[in-house]
């Protein structure tokens, strides 16, 4: 039997992704976020226009898209509510925030650089995706909500993550993301089945 709601958020599932940015004086931004999905080379973010990741986005054109292991939910955990908006704004200070402009110390996390752009790549992520902005769509009216929409430039992977005999895929038996469900943190855990729905190696690539 299905009943009728009237969910405050549609928020199903997706991974959380640390975006490494560059602020106005050079210093590095970091900021968790979970709207975000991908097709081929392309990745959609949604995020708040007042947000300083966005503002560093539309200034840079560019950012890193650092994927966390379930290892780094107290990292995470320490950038919840933390802002390189400085003053915070009213919005962000009513529900919590603050200013920090060391994010990745506070998170006791290690900047390292990047290969395309300028913003830095964060070592303890086993994923670095390279990202320049290709558009910015506006969401809701009246809203600050958008969806950039960026280009992957350079993909990074720790090497254990490599499938064998396909150094160029990523085994998802060894990939641990950490996903936000209905806003809160899970973790994946066994393989059902094998799928049909969109195959990674067709007969070309056996």
């Amino acid at each position: 039997m299905h009943v009728t709601i009237d969910p405050k958020i549609l928020y199903f599932g997706t991974s959380v992704v640390l975006i490494s940015t560059r602020n106005e004086d050079g210093t590095p931004n970091l900021a968790p976020m979970s709207s975000a999905w991908w097709l081929n080379k392309t990745c959609m973010l949604g995020l708040s226009s007042k947000s300083q990741t966005v503002q560093n986005i539309m200034r840079e054109r560019e950012c890193v898209l650092n994927l966390p292991s379930t290892n780094l939910v107290p990292a995470i955990e320490l950038l919840t509510l933390l802002t390189g908006r400085n003053p915070v704004p009213t919005s962000k200070a009513q529900r919590g925030y603050q200013y920090e402009a060391d994010k990745f110390g506070i998170a006791g996390l290690t900047p390292m650089p990047s290969d395309q752009v300028r913003a830095p790549r964060v070592l303890e992520c086993p994923v670095h995706l390279e990202a320049t902005l290709v558009n910015i769509h506006p969401v809701e009216e009246p809203s600050s909500l958008v969806a950039l929409e960026v280009r992957i430039q350079k993909v990074h992977i720790e090497e254990h993550l490599q499938k064998e005999g396909h150094p160029h895929y990523i085994d998802p038996a060894k990939w641990k993301p950490m996903i936000m469900n209905f806003c809160e943190y899970f973790g994946l855990d066994h393989q059902l089945s094998t799928s049909r729905l969109a195959p990674v190696f067709g007969p070309t690539t056996q």
